[in-house]
């Protein structure tokens, strides 16, 4: 019952942070240095990220957190984060997520495909300065949707540099 709550005045939180930058996020011109990464557990240990989009894009030092399902037995990681470090008002709790947050990477990659209130309430307190990430998780919290499955992630990243060196970012 308290989760379902819980969730429920995030949603409303999540809302409000959209509608108000919407009209003010202006994306940055200058060329991609430096990358983070958003994901959820279940593609990042499926997937090496890291490797193939430092590959694809030519790119180094990319930071990449995880969201994973709580549990009392994990040990404290530099790579995750949990459903428990966002308090009730929406702030995120954990102080080297709040570092990686409030980073102003260059290019901020959600790479996740189905909707999920944690994923989202990141990506969009992320101070990345240009977000891509899939079609049909929340337009409005990137600059660029590449529609394709997770699993493809040279897919991806493909369309994703074509994307990126169209706009000179690369």
């Amino acid at each position: 019952m308290f989760q379902g709550f819980k969730e429920a005045v995030l949603k409303k939180k999540l809302n409000q942070l959209l509608s108000q930058t919407d009209n003010s996020r202006t994306p940055s011109s200058e060329k991609i240095k430096s990358i983070a990464i958003i994901s959820n557990e279940d593609i990042s240990s499926e997937i090496d990220l890291q490797k193939e989009i430092e590959i694809i894009l030519e790119a180094r030092n990319i930071k990449i957190y995880s969201l994973r399902k709580f549990n009392k037995s994990d040990e404290f990681s530099y790579k995750h984060f949990t459903k428990k470090n966002v308090n009730w008002k929406g702030h995120f709790t954990e102080d080297s997520f709040k570092c990686f947050l409030e980073e102003p990477f260059d290019l901020l990659i959600g790479y996740f495909n189905e909707k999920n209130l944690y994923l989202e309430l990141a990506v969009l307190e992320s101070r990345a300065q240009f977000k891509v990430g899939f079609a049909g998780v929340n337009s409005k919290l990137y600059e660029i949707e590449i529609s394709e499955k997770t699993q493809n992630i040279t897919g991806f990243t493909s369309e994703l540099k074509r994307y990126l060196q169209i706009l000179k970012k690369l």
